[in-house]
């Protein structure tokens, strides 16, 4: 494995299997419920085997900018401390999807923004402090960070964390069934308001690329019909479906709609033009469009409900709880063997080790037959 040569050549050293002593763990991009159970899992395998963990703040913010933090960037985590985390929503370390270590925005002296590689500095920080082993827990970004600082020769390993569950090599990610639960609730609740009023009602479900949650949520909450970034359609398609559905005397619609769908002939919507550290735009406001079209087609009257962070917030369900648990022992299963460049997945019912380049080489997005079996229920 190519290494950078510190003085020390303290990851050289790593390389001749030196014992491990000493772990750090991070977590990035968005939040997600069942970080905490992670957190919680690591530090504890690791103090049942006598190593120190140390958490980073806001995912590398910790080591970049310590001046921030009156208590340190990098901090010791105790069994004491992480004891009973693991039903808290959120993550106790803070996270960040702005300023990704290997493309970092440098303001200069003329008023341009610049990109420079500060990942040297990170693996600079874990030699002279001893780090033998780094667990990152995040995304597609995150990982893909991680696989960079493995491939400079930082002891890496994964865990898959995004409540979108687009992760290739992982059957699912924690934080997914939870916003799953929420976004069904959600519409299962704007069924009765609908109804009241007579209304179409457009709920707008996270989902950037893949639209997982919104076609799980809007089958399992029975909605009329379910638009994913995979499967554009039109306008007319759309309103077609509504006026068939109220043609039979349905009196309300409920529209599911992934944040990412794109409507034929118009452009993605978002709220901003400018890019996130990872190279997303941020997305948003497909619903509000798509609830003036339908009552302007239709003359339905039409709302529309953006469940936004709603879906990322609050304590995660049993399920979320317990992967995030069994990953985080995984990830401390994999530093104790070396196999580093690797992340827990799970594939069927067992947590399994896949390499980090099969995790971000690709999206997960959902099978077109998924997509037709649900498509028999619109309208």
């Amino acid at each position: 494995m190519a290494v950078i040569r510190f003085e020390s050549h303290y990851f050289e050293e790593m390389n001749m299997k030196k014992p491990i002593k000493r772990i750090a763990v991070n977590t990035g991009g968005g939040d997600a419920p069942g970080l905490n159970a992670v957190i919680q899992s690591v530090v504890i395998a690791a103090d049942n085997l006598g190593w120190e963990c140390y958490g980073i703040r806001d995912g590398f913010n910790g080591i970049l900018f310590p001046e921030r933090y009156s208590e340190g960037g990098v901090y010791r985590l105790t069994r004491d401390r992480v004891r009973g985390i693991g039903h808290l929503g959120g993550t106790i370390l803070g996270t960040t999807n702005k300023g990704n270590p290997l493309h970092f925005p440098v303001n200069m002296p003329d008023g341009t923004v610049r990109e420079i590689d500060r990942s040297d500095e990170i693996l600079t920080y874990c030699a002279t402090h001893e780090i033998d082993a780094l667990v990152m827990i995040g995304g597609d970004g995150s990982l893909t960070i991680a696989d960079a600082l493995h491939q400079k020769g930082m002891p890496v390993v994964g865990v898959p964390k995004t409540i979108d569950n687009d992760l290739s090599a992982t059957d699912y990610t924690f934080g997914y069934d939870t916003a799953l639960s929420i976004a069904t609730e959600c519409i299962d609740r704007l069924h009765t308001t609908a109804d009241s009023h007579n209304r179409v009602i457009v709920a707008e479900i996270m989902g950037r690329h893949a639209g997982w949650i919104a076609l799980e949520s809007g089958l399992a909450g029975g909605a009329d019909v379910i638009l994913i970034p995979e499967v554009p359609m039109s306008s007319e398609e759309i309103c077609d479906f509504l006026q068939k559905r109220h043609q039979r005397g349905k009196n309300f619609s409920i529209v599911a709609v992934a944040e990412g769908f794109s409507i034929k002939g118009e452009d993605l919507v978002t709220t901003k033009s400018e890019l996130d550290a990872f190279g997303h735009v941020q997305l948003g406001g497909v619903g509000e469009r798509l609830a003036k079209i339908i009552e302007k087609n239709t003359g339905f009257e039409t709302r529309c409900t953006v469940l936004g962070h709603i879906q990322r917030g609050g304590s995660p369900t049993a399920f979320d709880r317990v992967l995030g648990t069994r990953f985080g022992v995984k990830a401390f299963e994999l530093a104790k063997l070396g196999k580093f460049g690797h992340m827990a997945a799970l594939r069927g019912r067992e947590i399994v080790a896949v390499p980090l380049a099969d995790a971000v080489g690709a999206l997960k997005t959902v099978p077109m037959e998924l997509y037709d079996m649900a498509r028999q229920f619109f309208g």
